[in-house]
């Protein structure tokens, strides 16, 4: 079991680091790129690309949840602590809960980014990049997306103190 647990937390470390390290790579190499005028050829290259972020970012997020659920089963996390006060009163509970609801929002947030504002966004480059409809919902999708970072460094924060204990 120990074995498949380092297993899990290693896998589960892994998908967080590809899942920012392609957040981080869009906020600080693309988007200095596009603003630099390289407009017309933005939309294909966010199209192409978004796509294909998108199946990795969502990879990320189911093996982040089998992961991270296996790993709090290994930690002694069962269901019914969610109901229990003094579980939910802990530093410990807090910070699982505090994490998972970070993690919907991550999940609620990827969800409006990935399917409704950014295939816009990009259908909008393509047609007018210096539209105003283009730079709304580039504006809107970037908007998004640095939500998404601001939450991915969030989640980080509240491993470690699962990890090495709650600040609080």
């Amino acid at each position: 079991m120990r074995v498949l647990y380092f297993f899990s937390v290693w896998l589960h470390i892994l998908a967080a680091i590809t899942w920012i390290g392609g957040m981080l790579f869009l906020v600080l190499v693309v988007v200095p790129w596009m603003r630099q005028g390289h407009r017309i050829e933005a939309g294909a290259f966010l199209r192409e690309t978004g796509v294909r972020f998108r199946n990795v970012g969502w990879t990320c997020f189911g093996i982040l949840l089998v992961t991270g659920t296996f790993n709090l089963w290994v930690r002694g996390v069962r269901l019914e602590n969610f109901t229990s006060p003094e579980w939910l009163s802990s530093s410990f509970g807090q910070t699982v809960v505090l994490k998972l609801a970070f993690f919907v929002a991550v999940l609620v947030v990827s969800s409006v980014h990935d399917f409704v504002v950014g295939p816009r966004a990009t259908v909008a480059i393509e047609r007018g990049p210096g539209s105003p409809e283009a730079m709304a919902l580039r504006r809107r999708a970037s908007m998004l997306g640095r939500l998404n970072l601001l939450f991915a460094l969030v989640l980080v924060a509240l491993g470690v103190m699962i990890v090495r204990g709650a600040l609080w």
